[in-house]
């Protein structure tokens, strides 16, 4: 596997978007909106790097299933309690692909009556996005590689490593 961001480099990143994201929200309160389950590393480090008033809620959405390398159809879970109603929300994803998650997504959420929905991811696949979507906040571009690491998997393997690495299927066939 070759290591495409090292850890001390994501650190450094998170840290700098940290302070774009309590600089635009200047103080106010703001409801991070994690989308599961690969954002959870990126979620957690930079919520404790931000200065504001937070609130987490944790939403499910998928389109990699098992092996698969490649996005299928997208399975989005909100729950229908969800009182997002008034608030800022930030969603927060591990990588922007296709597009389609993070735009049905925030699109859901302004229908479900939030005052603001920014976004941020920390990777962005360049060649891939399919939807208009244009992110707040991005940590890396990356080229269209497949990558695992600091929460990103395969077949839910890899999530704990501190960097992220770029492989290969036969990487991932040889490593099991």
């Amino acid at each position: 596997m070759d290591i495409l961001i090292p850890a001390e480099r994501i650190a450094e990143r998170v840290g700098e978007l940290a302070k774009h994201i309590q600089a635009d929200y200047e103080g106010r309160p703001v409801t991070v909106v994690g989308v599961l389950t690969g954002c959870l590393l990126f979620l957690a480090d930079l919520i404790r790097r931000v200065d504001l008033p937070i609130r987490v809620v944790l939403l499910q959405a998928s389109s990699y299933r098992g092996n698969a390398t490649t996005s299928g159809e997208l399975r989005l879970t909100i729950d229908p309690t969800l009182d997002v109603k008034g608030r800022e929300l930030l969603v927060l994803d591990d990588i922007l692909d296709t597009g389609k998650t993070l735009g049905q997504l925030t699109r859901r959420l302004r229908d479900l009556g939030a005052a603001s929905v920014r976004s941020g991811v920390l990777l962005r696949k360049i060649g891939r996005q399919t939807v208009e979507f244009e992110p707040d906040y991005v940590g890396f571009e990356i080229p269209d590689v497949f990558v695992v690491g600091y929460g990103l998997d395969y077949n839910d393997h890899y999530r704990h490593l501190p960097y992220i690495g770029a492989v290969t299927e036969s990487d991932l066939l040889t490593s099991g």
